[in-house]
């Protein structure tokens, strides 16, 4: 297996040698601040400056890498214009401290290939690259489709979410990937976690990279060397112990600190991820804010739901840490509050299926 990433986990500081396998590690799905403007899209304009000083928490808390552009990061509702402001803005935030993965996510092979030069242009360390996000691709082309990104230039992850995109990037498909240069790694979601040793032996040159909250902890016990995550932007100190601990194999310490995380991580998996994740950011003291349409706010029920689940969360953090979370500012706001700024559909039944692409 690749090695583990090389960036430092002392905050502030650059890796001391240059890492062959940049997309390993723990490397944040980014979410994107938004301020109210009224002549922006949806009267939303991305807050850039909000944005940078989040990356620059990130990694200052240990994380090895952000993702800007991902689902998570709502590049779909971006305009062409806002998606390379948001990526450059990752780029100078961070500058070589950690990795740059950027989503080049496009329906097809020469907007994806667009989207990893512009990434390579400004700077990136390496692209997050869905198949064909709107067409039910076949090997060949989703070959293809890889193909034309890694000319970038750029090391290349494939992800794997079939459950979006409706094509399932299978071990045996991804042995094929694997022979493309500059394909180095896959994020796993497919929500198997029988994939990892099936794609270690399919194609063993690639690293296998978590892809789902809630079975980071499996995945890394089972080989997996890198987590490409959602949850760090609430809690990333934590994250990095809980990945550190998995990878040094001590599960007895990463079994206590993640299982009374799970209920939390859980929201990683649905449909309303992007605002689940944005209200826990709200409750930690950090700004997640209000998302573009098509993502609505989350009122009632699944809001008191994803409210009790963080609350267990940031409880049991602080028990193991003795006090207050470091980033928590003020009390909690009350679940059956709604609050404007925690948005997305909520067409699909909340469970713990993967139904998201980062």
């Amino acid at each position: 297996m690749p090695p583990d990433t090389a960036h430092t986990r002392n905050p502030g500081h650059p890796a001391p040698t240059p890492n062959p396998h940049p997309l390993t590690g723990v490397i944040v799905a980014t979410a994107l601040p938004y301020t109210e403007t009224p002549t922006a899209p949806a009267a939303l304009r991305p807050d850039l400056d909000r944005y940078a000083e989040h990356c620059r928490w990130l990694v200052d808390n240990g994380c090895d890498g952000v993702g800007p552009n991902g689902s998570l990061g709502e590049y779909s509702s971006l305009t062409d214009a806002e998606r390379r402001a948001v990526a450059r803005t990752a780029v100078e935030a961070v500058g070589r401290d950690a990795a740059v993965v950027v989503g080049a996510h496009g329906p097809g092979a020469h907007q994806a290939r667009h989207w990893a030069e512009l990434a390579a242009e400004d700077g990136a360390d390496g692209v997050l690259v869905l198949p064909p996000t709107m067409y039910r691709a076949g090997t060949a082309e989703v070959v293809h489709h890889f193909t034309e990104v890694a000319k970038a230039g750029l090391p290349v992850m494939a992800y794997n979410n079939p459950i979006d995109t409706k094509v399932d990037l299978t071990p045996e498909m991804l042995r094929e990937i694997a022979a493309i240069d500059n394909v180095v790694a896959v994020k796993e979601f497919s929500g198997d976690i029988r994939r990892i040793l099936h794609i270690q032996e399919q194609a063993p040159r690639l690293a296998v990279v978590a892809g789902a909250d809630d079975l980071v902890l499996e995945a890394l016990l089972m080989g997996a060397t890198g987590w490409f995550a959602g949850f760090p932007n609430v809690f990333p100190a934590e994250c990095v112990r809980l990945y550190d601990l998995a990878r040094a194999g001590k599960l007895t310490e990463a079994r206590a600190l993640y299982e009374p995380l799970v209920a939390a991580f859980r929201w990683d998996s649905r449909t309303e991820f992007v605002q689940a994740i944005k209200r826990g950011m709200d409750l930690v003291g950090r700004y997640g804010g209000p998302s573009r349409p098509p993502r609505g706010p989350l009122t009632g029920e699944s809001l008191a739901r994803l409210d009790a689940d963080l609350r267990q969360a940031i409880a049991s953090l602080e028990r193991s840490e003795a006090g207050p979370l470091p980033h928590t500012s003020g009390p909690l706001p009350n679940p059956s509050e709604s609050m404007p700024n925690t948005s997305g559909p909520t067409s699909r039944t909340p469970g713990p299926i993967p139904t998201k692409a980062d």
